[in-house]
């Protein structure tokens, strides 16, 4: 299985979408700092994520949550998490 998964920075609400087979590491590698492009921005959060069954499903869903209505549509997925400590208001 492969997850695609949008994860925020507690620090300055940046928002990350990437890849991965094994969800529980990555976001522990995003959080340890072992990922060059979100070490400067953490702790992380997993705010959503997406099951698929091959790499090439996962990765069309990647690109296009990267995209601007991708974006959007994490925006209202945001909006629906019931965490007091995210703005969402600068989510992005």
């Amino acid at each position: 299985m492969y997850y695609v998964y949008a994860i925020i920075s507690r620090e300055n609400r940046r928002v990350y979408v990437g890849i991965t087979g094994n969800l529980k590491v990555r976001l522990r590698d995003h959080n340890a700092g072992r990922t060059r492009s979100t070490a400067p921005y953490k702790p992380w959060e997993l705010f959503h994520y997406e099951e698929f069954e091959s790499r090439l499903c996962a990765r069309a869903r990647e690109k296009k949550l990267k995209s601007g209505s991708g974006k959007e549509y994490l925006k209202q997925v945001l909006k629906s998490v019931p965490v007091a400590q995210l703005d969402r208001a600068s989510a992005f």
